[in-house]
C-alpha cells in the first residue's frame, strides 16, 4: 500500500479543485460549502454540482486541528434493529476500546440516497477512518470515499471491488455451501423465503450462489416467498404458512436469514409437521436468539464480531502508523455451517 504522502495515494481533494472545475473563486466556493455570504442560486449550484462530481467534502475542523484529524472512526450500518450489526459493532469496539479512537454509528436503513448523506456527514468531520458495510454505493459516495484521503474499510463483504479495503465473508460462497449441504442430506424440492432484493446485496449474492448449485445439479427452486421491511418471527410465520399452503410437497425451506427461519421454525412445529423428516429448514447469520429455539435451526455463521474486529484492526494500525500501515486489501472470513437439529444427517 503506498504511504498517504506519496503521489501514488489518493488524491485529497481541495477548494482549488471544486473552484477549478466550478469556474468560480476558492472564496465563492468556501462560501456555497459553509453556506455563508450571499450567493447566487445558479452560482450555488454550479459548484454544489461541481463537489458532487468530484467527490469533494468539505473539511468542517479545518484549522482546528494541527493534524487535521480527529480521533473518530466513522461506522456506517444499514441497521440497529437487524441483529447483525450489533455484533459488528462488539467487534469493532473490543479493539478500538484499547486505542484513542472512538466508533461513530451512522444508519442509512438500506437507502443508497441516505448512505450517501451519511458518508458526506462523517467525511467532512476528517474521521481516523471510516468503516462501511457492503460493497454497493452511489457513484457520489464512491467519489467520496476514493478522495477522502482518510483509510476506508467496507465490510460484511468481499464479492466485489473495494475502495481501499474490504473485510468479510463471501455470500456466493455461503449460498453454494448451504446448497451443498441440503443436497447432501436427500432434500430436493426446495422453496426459498426472504427479503426482496434489489437493495439487500448480500442476500442477492447468496441467494445466486444457491441457485447455481442447484443448477449444477439439475435442480431449480420450486417456490419463492418474498417480503419487505425488517426481519421478524411473525413474517417467517407468515411466509411458510404461505408457501406451504401453495406449495405443500415441498420438502425443504431456505430463509435469507435467522429471524424469519426461526418464526417458520415455530409454525411448523406447531402445525406437527416432522422436521426434519418430512421437512428441513436452514437460515443464515448464525444468531444468538436460535439458541432458545425448540429446536436448533440450521445455519451458517457470518462471523460478524470477527469482521468488525478484523475492520477496526485495519484503522486503528493505520492511525497509528500515520497512514504508512499495509494491509491487506481483502480479508476474506470463511462462514461456518452450523448442523442444528433441522437437518437430516448426511
Amino acid at each position: 500500500m503506498a504511504e498517504r504522502s506519496s503521489p501514488d495515494y489518493r488524491h485529497q481533494l481541495t477548494l482549488r479543485d471544486v473552484s477549478e472545475a466550478s469556474g468560480v473563486s476558492e472564496m465563492t466556493v468556501s462560501r456555497v460549502l459553509r453556506n455563508r455570504g450571499e450567493v447566487s442560486e445558479k452560482t450555488r449550484e454550479k459548484v454544489m454540482n461541481a463537489a458532487r462530481q468530484l467527490g469533494y467534502v468539505p473539511n468542517k475542523i479545518a484549522g482546528a486541528l494541527a493534524s487535521n484529524r480527529v480521533n473518530l472512526v466513522g461506522v456506517i450500518i444499514p441497521s440497529l434493529s437487524n441483529m447483525v450489526f450489533p455484533e459488528v459493532m462488539m467487534g469493532i469496539s473490543k479493539v478500538l476500546d484499547a486505542t484513542p479512537l472512538q466508533p461513530v454509528v451512522g444508519v442509512t436503513d438500506y437507502l443508497p440516497e441516505k448512505e450517501e448523506t451519511v458518508i458526506f456527514e462523517m467525511l467532512s468531520w476528517r474521521p481516523s477512518g471510516l468503516i462501511v458495510a457492503g460493497l454497493e454505493h452511489t457513484d457520489a459516495a464512491r467519489r467520496m470515499m476514493e478522495n477522502s484521503g482518510v483509510p476506508i474499510v467496507e465490510i460484511m463483504d468481499v464479492d466485489g471491488n473495494a475502495i481501499d479495503a474490504a473485510v468479510g465473508i463471501s455470500h456466493v460462497r455461503a449460498g453454494r455451501e448451504t446448497a451443498t449441504e441440503i443436497l447432501k442430506r436427500g432434500y430436493r424440492k426446495i422453496g426459498f423465503l426472504g427479503t426482496k432484493m434489489p437493495l439487500d446485496h448480500r442476500a442477492r449474492k447468496r441467494f445466486e450462489g444457491f441457485e447455481a448449485v442447484l443448477k449444477e445439479n439439475g435442480l431449480t427452486l420450486a417456490a419463492e416467498e418474498y417480503y419487505s421491511g425488517g426481519s421478524a418471527l411473525g413474517k417467517g410465520r407468515e411466509m411458510t404458512a404461505n408457501i406451504l399452503k401453495a406449495h405443500p410437497d415441498l420438502d425443504f425451506l431456505y430463509y435469507s436469514n435467522d429471524m424469519i427461519g426461526a418464526g417458520g421454525l415455530l409454525y411448523c412445529l406447531e402445525a406437527g409437521m416432522d422436521v426434519p423428516g418430512k421437512i428441513g429448514l436452514a437460515g443464515f447469520n448464525g444468531v444468538d436468539l436460535i439458541d432458545g429455539l425448540p429446536r436448533r435451526l440450521a445455519t451458517m455463521d457470518s462471523c460478524r464480531v470477527e469482521i468488525g474486529k478484523a475492520a477496526a484492526e485495519i484503522i486503528a494500525a493505520e492511525a497509528e502508523a500515520r497512514g504508512t500501515s499495509p494491509h491487506a486489501k481483502r480479508t476474506e472470513i470463511s462462514p461456518i455451517f452450523a448442523t442444528g437439529d433441522t437437518l437430516r444427517d448426511a
